[in-house]
């Protein structure tokens, strides 16, 4: 398969440059032999340099830049990506060091994956093969040539080779502190001596790791809400520009702006090597809470009126979403005491989601058979509805901020409305009422 044109080498020139030279010196030589002995050793001279120019590359520079993919359009490429290449003219190819290697077909995947114990791993292929599944998936894919010294380009590209081979690819993998972007940032701030660090932990752009994973995940909805309901307190904090680098369009934006040590920039030029024809990244776009809460309050009044008419409809709508509010609290309860997912540790919405909620089920169900929900029931009710109240309370301290308004908006009515219609009714009879 045919190397990109953007991905220079200089070997195949060097190569065709040393033909020539030795045609040059046979012809050299077929000329000058029965005339001129005295100057037998010329040609042995032009063969000795083009034997040279052969052998210059194994002592030639490697050139080292960061490849950027854009996001594609499955669950997992959300993110986009991006890789180490490696063009050193002592090699047949430009090689690409990917950190983004997983099995799912290994034994263990799906527990590790549900516990946050990922293991991922470096493996170094020919760019041309990594380039052709982008290629194929219609994402786009720009390099960043590095200006490096000599020294810090062939300790990377040292590196990298150790780091690939099967007794050290793999590792432990996080989503936000250790994952593939990362793992590139990393390599890059040791050939430069920390000098990538030492730039980036300086600055931020106020995003939070919630803020950009529901923009990337925004255009699936599913992902969307399971970031933004499922993350805690801990994934609001606003990053350093070192953090955002977990994000890999976030990194190739940092780099743009490094300096080295003589103010020249860190990346000495551009290429797209691949066109994007599938949608774009999405750019930021605050998702207001105000619209959450109209819908909040529309319903809850909508809950208000039909508690008094038809209470049993009420009865037919609210157990579902008792059953909804006390599976999505399970897992909330389940990602904070039972994983390493750090980032949904402590989540406040807990307390709009209660796992609490699975007792109201049997309550509810009397209900609707026309019978007397219980106290027990009322009294579980009313905890719920303590809880949600509560979530709005701990939104305003400023022990663990967390970013929830929208859902304490939009959830907090529905379970004051709910508790108002069934709390102190003994039975659908004496709610119609």
């Amino acid at each position: 398969m045919a190397r990109p044109e953007t991905v220079p080498t200089t070997t195949p020139c060097r190569v065709e440059l040393a033909r020539l030279l030795l045609h040059d010196v046979e012809k050299q030589s077929s000329e000058l032999d029965s005339t001129r002995r005295s100057h037998a050793k010329l040609p042995w001279i032009w063969l000795l340099l083009a034997l040279w120019l052969c052998a210059l590359p194994a002592f030639a520079t490697p050139r080292i830049g960061v490849m950027t993919m854009a996001p594609g359009e499955l669950f997992w490429e959300r993110f986009g990506h991006n890789a180490i290449v490696v063009d050193d003219p002592a090699a047949p190819s430009p090689v690409s060091y990917n950190f983004g290697s997983f099995d799912p077909g290994e034994p263990g995947f799906v527990g590790r994956f549900v516990r946050g114990e990922m293991r991922y791993a470096l493996v170094a292929l020919p760019a041309e093969q990594d380039l052709e599944t982008y290629r194929r998936e219609g994402r786009g894919v720009r390099v960043q040539w590095l200006d490096l010294t000599a020294a810090q380009a062939q300790a990377l590209s040292a590196a990298l080779a150790e780091n690939a081979k099967p007794e050290n690819a793999r590792y432990r993998y996080d989503y936000f502190l250790d994952n593939c972007s990362t793992r590139v940032r990393d390599a890059i701030d040791k050939a430069l001596g920390g000098r990538l660090r030492s730039q980036l932990s300086a600055g931020s752009h106020g995003n939070s790791f919630r803020s950009e994973a529901t923009r990337l995940t925004k255009p699936a909805l599913w992902m969307w809400l399971g970031f933004d309901i499922g993350f805690g307190p801990l994934a609001d904090r606003a990053m350093s520009l070192w953090e955002e680098a977990y994000v890999p369009r976030r990194l190739a934006d940092s780099l743009r702006e490094i300096k080295l040590a003589d103010g020249r920039p860190l990346v000495s030029s551009e290429q797209q090597i691949l066109p994007h024809r599938i949608a774009a990244e999405p750019d930021e776009s605050p998702r207001a809470w105000w619209p959450y809460a109209l819908a909040g309050l529309a319903i809850a009044a909508a809950i208000l009126w039909a508690g008094r008419r038809r209470p049993r409809a009420v009865a037919a709508l609210a157990l579902p979403f008792w059953l909804l509010c006390a599976l999505l609290g399970g897992l909330l309860s389940f990602l904070w005491g039972f994983t390493d997912h750090w980032a949904g540790w402590r989540n406040a919405n807990l307390l709009l989601l209660s796992p609490l909620c699975l007792l109201l089920l049997p309550g509810a169900w009397r209900l609707l058979r026309g019978g007397d929900s219980g106290a027990f029931f009322r009294g579980v009710l009313a905890l719920v509805a303590i809880g949600a109240a509560l979530a709005l309370f701990w939104y305003w301290l400023p022990v663990a901020p967390q970013q929830n308004l929208r859902w304490i908006a939009l959830l907090l009515p529905l379970h004051l409305g709910l508790w108002s219609v069934f709390g102190t009714q003994r039975s659908l009879a004496a709610a119609a009422r």
